[in-house]
């Protein structure tokens, strides 16, 4: 007998929290959150998302012990201002019971009804900015601090409670050696000075901050064209400068301005800390913050995060500047791996920027859609 109880008190939050360090105890390829830091993002006093959605987070029990849980999610910018009637579920996680998984996801379906929406798509976070999808190869690589990592089982749940295929999400890695200068070096050059371009390189987190706000406005105007997209809003904005852009390398971020030192293009690129997550096993101290200082500072491995570029300078070699900028600070710090996040497959454009690199496909994620 399965029983789903509503998340109700800070206590039961962190036992939702804490769920997946008893699914994948053990796991090699799993990488835990920082428990603090995902009981803030659940915080609707903290996060500035739940100003524009609402969510409620839900347990599974069989007796005592906790099988499974999901947040039901309702972006109210997405329903009312882009009109798209969804439904969102995420942080989806369960026991290998089919009963588990039905009964959390008609939670979900009985909300979407309450609230008149059309179809429940999962698994989501509240923004572009959160994790997205569940794994259905790839399952054998290391999963990374900005990715849901899942058992094989969980693809055969969606298709047996009547969930089709939405998206398709692609996740490519290279090696940076990879990376010759001879495909971008000179391109650089002819760019910058054919459009009046420049690279802007930075050394220290306060001199990246005046430009954060111009940084996302650019990020709203990149991807508004993508099916999935839902913009930041100006609260989100602070919210995500305080929380993260200290804590990124600041030599990993990259501008390229015009004429008018106007922000055309950007990129942001993160070491890996996936090894260092799994050493605090979710908590900072008192030795967890010393495992990601350490991989802040001497990681092999990073993470293409985001990559901007206003939509008249598309398609126009403006990524030669960013990666000739790349090129040269990887060599410097001696990098080996290049790891990109989730990109949609429908994305032609972003695969076309990466194709002579050298990438390989070792990840495949898709959101899963129902009617309601």
């Amino acid at each position: 007998m399965v029983e789903v109880k509503e998340v109700a008190t800070k206590a039961a939050l962190k036992t939702f929290v804490k769920f997946p360090f008893s699914l994948y105890k053990n796991n090699p390829y799993w990488v835990p959150p920082i428990i603090k830091d995902e009981m803030e993002s659940f915080d609707r006093s903290k996060n500035p998302v739940f100003q524009s959605a609402e969510a409620r987070f839900f347990l599974a029990y069989k007796g005592k012990k906790v099988v499974g849980r999901i947040v039901a999610i309702v972006n109210w910018l997405e329903v009312k201002e882009q009109r798209i009637k969804k439904m969102r579920f995420g942080w989806f996680d369960f026991e290998d019971d089919l009963a588990i998984s039905k009964a959390l996801l008609e939670k979900v379906q009985e909300i979407g009804k309450a609230h008149d929406l059309d179809f429940m798509e999962g698994p989501v976070g509240f923004s572009n900015l959160d994790k997205v999808g569940v794994l259905i190869e790839g399952f054998d690589h290391m999963g990374t601090m900005i990715t849901w990592y899942n058992h094989p089982y969980y693809q055969k749940h969606y298709e047996a409670h009547g969930f089709a295929k939405e998206k398709e999400y692609l996740e490519n890695k290279f090696k940076a050696a990879a990376a010759d200068p001879k495909l971008f070096a000179k391109a650089n050059l002819l760019i910058k000075k054919r459009f009046g371009l420049r690279e802007i390189n930075f050394t220290k987190s306060s001199q990246i901050m005046p430009w954060v706000d111009k940084m996302f406005d650019l990020f709203n105007s990149s991807y508004a064209s993508l099916s999935s997209f839902v913009k930041i809003t100006d609260v989100q904005k602070q919210y995500f400068k305080k929380k993260y852009i200290g804590f990124i390398n600041p030599e990993y971020i990259k501008f390229v301005v015009d004429r008018e030192d106007q922000l055309v293009a950007f990129a942001i690129v993160m070491p890996s800390f996936s090894r260092a997550l799994q050493k605090a096993n979710g908590r900072l101290f008192p030795f967890g913050i010393f495992h990601l200082l350490s991989a802040k500072k001497n990681s092999k491995d990073v993470i293409f995060y985001l990559i901007g570029i206003l939509p008249e300078y598309q398609n126009k070699g403006v990524t030669a500047i960013i990666f000739n900028e790349y090129y040269h600070t990887f060599k410097e710090k001696g990098i080996v791996n290049c790891i990109r996040t989730p990109e949609l497959e429908e994305n032609t454009a972003i695969r076309q920027m990466w194709k002579h690199f050298d990438p390989i496909t070792h990840k495949r994620r898709r959101t899963y859609r129902k009617s309601l």
